[in-house]
């Protein structure tokens, strides 16, 4: 694929960039892949200053899109997985030419530092200045208050990484690129068969955290017919044996582990002398790269729910050209790649097939979208927005900096589809 050079205008708070551009620190143990939930103020209405259009006719005006991601922050290694899917995608789907429709896309880089204040302040300024499309955020807590910002000023939003479930429905302008939790444990949840009577522990801090997926797997695998019980830790717990002895004493079909901080590799040690891992099945969310030396030897005994790692898409033609595109400007390619891709995507969609200035018709234009992505075939459902897409079981192998994932099964979208949430309006 040709690329095309493009130029760069830096401000402190953010940059815009003419599309195509080419060119872990610290790392969240997340067991169970993100159900975190942050409450805050409401967001307000941005004011209605002037259209930012730069004098040319609607017909080739640009269409301007505000990214606002982490790109600081305790999320930036996220945010930047995000965000160079994102140029991936938007090199990908506008087929090198950085325009849709006769339009050019602009793209305006803005840093929430994962503080939902930050973002809403950033997206009222954007949607000031006449931007119709905004997209990003890693964190839940970030997508929720971003949400109901563009219903009100109804503009489109595609929201990225977050996985609260939350933010699927919210109203008729918001979607998402990215999974969601539900998705997740539908995926633990298939590894158990006919969940009918079968008995499953969830292994967790004593903490929001881990309450939060104690509620999501009972939420989920009773309504199947699991019976589901719980082993909370303190999260100043340091020695986990005497957990895992009681997580083994319970005789477990199914042991879902949601455990996040630096105990992790104390723990999977425990749960590993203890037999806890020979005993039954136990899942964990696969996080990044970064995360995968934590497991040590107990990596290669445990079934790991996946949204995404390079592979996992079994090399498809969408996959291979997100990959081939990161790699070449200089990133790597992780957990949220396609996340980023896949927001490009669909707004090069909503463009394309719905309207360049019009959010509803960009809405109308997505809902229903069957298209191939990175991680296989993917549909926008019409009626709450929720992105459907396959999920993936995986198995780690080698040890340390060694280690890495391996594909062991695919979920269908369908098959892994969260239960319909009409949405708000």
């Amino acid at each position: 694929m040709r690329r095309r050079a493009s130029r760069i205008s830096r401000s402190s708070t953010g940059g815009t960039r003419t599309a195509p551009h080419r060119s872990l620190s610290t790392v969240a143990v997340l067991a169970a892949a993100g159900l975190l939930l942050t409450g805050c103020t409401a967001a307000g209405k941005a004011g209605d200053s002037g259209s930012g259009g730069s004098g040319k006719s609607a017909a080739d005006a640009p269409v301007k899109v505000g990214l606002v991601y982490s790109r600081t922050g305790l999320l930036a290694d996220y945010g930047k997985q995000y965000r160079d899917g994102f140029m991936a995608g938007l090199d990908y789907a506008t087929k090198g030419t950085g325009k849709v429709a006769g339009h050019r896309i602009e793209v305006t880089e803005q840093d929430d530092a994962g503080d939902p204040g930050k973002a809403v302040s950033a997206a009222k300024s954007l949607i000031g200045k006449g931007y119709k499309v905004l997209a990003g955020t890693t964190d839940s807590g970030v997508a929720l208050q971003m949400a109901p910002l563009a219903a009100q000023n109804k503009v489109l939003y595609v929201s990225g990484p977050a996985a609260t479930d939350a933010v699927t429905g919210i109203n008729a302008y918001t979607f998402r690129s990215g999974r969601q939790s539900y998705q997740d444990i539908l995926t633990a949840g298939a590894m158990l068969g006919d969940a009918e009577g079968k008995k499953v522990t969830v292994l967790a801090q004593d903490s929001t955290f881990g309450q939060a997926n104690v509620a999501a797997v009972k939420a989920v695998l009773v309504a199947k017919g699991a019976k589901v019980g719980s082993v909370l830790a303190p999260p100043s717990a340091t020695d986990l044996t005497p957990f895992a002895r009681q997580v083994k004493a319970g005789g477990p079909e199914l042991v879902f582990v949601a455990w996040a901080g630096s105990t992790a590799p104390a723990l999977w040690t425990a749960l590993d002398q203890q037999g806890v891992l020979g005993a039954g099945k136990v899942v964990t969310g696969l996080a990044g790269t970064a995360s995968y030396p934590v497991f040590g030897a107990a990596g290669a005994k445990v079934s790991f729910l996946a949204h995404y790692f390079p592979g996992a898409g079994g090399g498809n033609a969408v996959e291979k050209a997100m990959l081939d595109s990161v790699a070449r400007t200089g990133g790597t390619p992780d957990l949220f790649t396609p996340d980023g891709f896949t927001a490009a995507q669909m707004i090069v969609h909503a463009v394309a097939e719905g309207s360049a200035t019009d959010p509803a018709a960009m809405v109308k234009a997505l809902e229903g979208w069957t298209f191939d992505g990175a991680k296989g075939k993917q549909q926008v459902r019409a009626e709450d927005h929720a992105l459907l897409q396959p999920m993936f079981v995986a198995r780690l192998s080698g040890k340390g900096a060694a280690a890495k994932p391996g594909l062991v099964d695919t979920e269908a979208m369908d098959t892994v589809a969260p239960p319909v949430k009409p949405s708000a309006g």
